[in-house]
């Protein structure tokens, strides 16, 4: 009796591999995890680490600046302003001061494109730099700002646009954002 019970249960466990072999696996949906930020082991016994991650530069110098772009009003009503306020804030998340050095007086360039990339306005068409050399020192979580702005003129309503601020002496500091035009 032992025998045939050894026996029963083998054919059991063979029949029922053999079948669940010939099923399908079951279909899921998984998408694959994020894969999580690369850091040192010093890092992850500090729990106050920098949460923000900082751009990354080929020039050295710059490393730690981050650079914000604000426009406003949004949208542009463009039948009630000849002009729109932008704001550029370059900030020095890093741990050392850095320095920038200018041949003139122009620190920043406006640029307002259409959807096509080209350029319809540019803000140092209407400004005057002197020639004198300059230099800029931002010291560790401080900031520049610059309000400008720029003329609406050469904008269409009910169209999207950008504006793109950039330093010259620097074309690795440039940012860009999309804004709405209405009538």
């Amino acid at each position: 009796m032992a025998l045939w019970l050894l026996l029963f249960a083998m054919s059991a466990s063979v029949h029922g591999q053999q079948a669940a072999a010939q099923l399908p696996p079951p279909v899921t949906a998984v998408e694959p995890a994020p894969t999580p930020e690369k850091r040192s082991w010093l890092s992850r016994l500090n729990p106050f680490g920098r949460a923000e991650k900082l751009p990354e530069y080929k020039d050295a110098r710059l490393r730690g600046l981050v650079l914000t772009l604000e426009l406003s009003p949004q949208p542009i009503r463009l039948s009630e302003l000849r002009q729109m306020d932008v704001r550029v804030r370059l900030t020095n998340k890093g741990r050392r001061p850095v320095t920038l050095d200018f041949p003139n007086a122009q620190r920043i360039e406006i640029y307002l494109k259409n959807s096509a990339e080209k350029i319809v306005e540019t803000w140092s068409d209407n400004h005057a730099f002197a020639d004198a050399l300059g230099s800029v020192l931002i010291n560790p979580q401080e900031s520049l700002e610059y309000a400008e702005t720029i003329a609406t003129r050469e904008l269409t309503p009910n169209k999207v646009f950008i504006a793109e601020a950039f330093f010259p002496e620097y074309p690795e500091l440039r940012i860009r954002q999309k804004f709405l035009t209405a009538q």
